[in-house]
């Protein structure tokens, strides 16, 4: 059994601190970038874009993150503290609602180039779980997003939670949600399924959302909401949403194939 006992900080200069989860980020949106430019973009036309669609891409993680997770988890407090809603440096962000934001801006951007959107969608589907596995280690040296009581031999004690061992869950989600994920959507990748724009976006959203479902059974919910309808997290809520969504969209394009 494993003791966490990490500083969130990772660099501190005098009264500035640089935190594990901003670098998860920006390390997640680099390494993104970077391979999507080198490696997965195909079309021409796509990849001279594909700066400029990065700026608007960070801007619908942040603003669809955040308010994703003020709908979504916590609404009851950000309605009666509405200027909270602008400190997100106190944490609080959503994976579901930042994919909305980046579908978002997806649609406006590939509408503004007449581009199909999914040849964007597609590409950041593939990327995503290298900022999702970066981001889930920066969630548990944050000792955030913790699991439930475990005796487990790999159970981890969340020194700044409490006394008990948990299911790390935030490493389990890295691993299938990050590691896995990436492995699986690569191999059809090289299968040719992004030949047909929407493929690749609908067996994200499908694994993704199947992966993060079965997890949340190990993770303890948010305090302020707690188990839901047939004792379901939101978590699993949403992603089984996204599931049928991925669903349909992989059927209907599949069909095209």
């Amino acid at each position: 059994m494993l003791i966490n006992n990490f500083d969130p900080v990772a660099i501190q200069i005098f009264s500035l601190e640089i935190r594990w989860y901003s670098l998860a980020y920006i390390l997640g949106i680099l390494l993104g970038w970077i391979l999507s430019k080198k490696i997965f973009i195909n079309h021409a036309e796509i990849r001279q874009q594909f700066d400029d669609y990065l700026t608007y891409l960070i801007i619908g993680i942040i603003i669809g993150g955040r308010l994703g997770y003020i709908l979504f988890y916590n609404f009851n407090y950000y309605s009666k503290n509405p200027i909270d809603i602008f400190k997100i440096w106190e944490g609080g962000m959503s994976f579901h609602g930042g994919l909305i934001g980046i579908i978002a801006v997806s649609v406006w951007f590939a509408k503004k180039h007449d581009h199909n959107h999914f040849s964007y969608l597609d590409v950041v589907s593939i990327v995503a779980p290298i900022g999702i596995f970066f981001g889930r280690i920066a969630n548990f040296i944050n000792s955030e997003l913790y699991g439930v009581e475990t005796t487990l031999p790999w159970a981890v004690k969340f020194i700044k939670v409490d006394d008990l061992y948990r299911h790390p869950s935030q490493l389990y989600e890295a691993f299938f949600e990050g590691i896995i994920l990436f492995i699986i959507l690569i191999y059809f990748r090289n299968k040719g399924y992004m030949k047909i724009p929407g493929l690749i976006s609908g067996l994200f959203l499908i694994l993704y959302s199947f992966f993060r479902f079965i997890i949340e059974f190990f993770r303890v919910p948010d305090e302020q909401l707690g188990y839901l309808l047939l004792n379901f997290t939101m978590g699993q809520i949403i992603s089984f949403t996204f599931l049928i969504i991925g669903a349909y969209l992989f059927i209907t394009k599949y069909e095209i194939k």
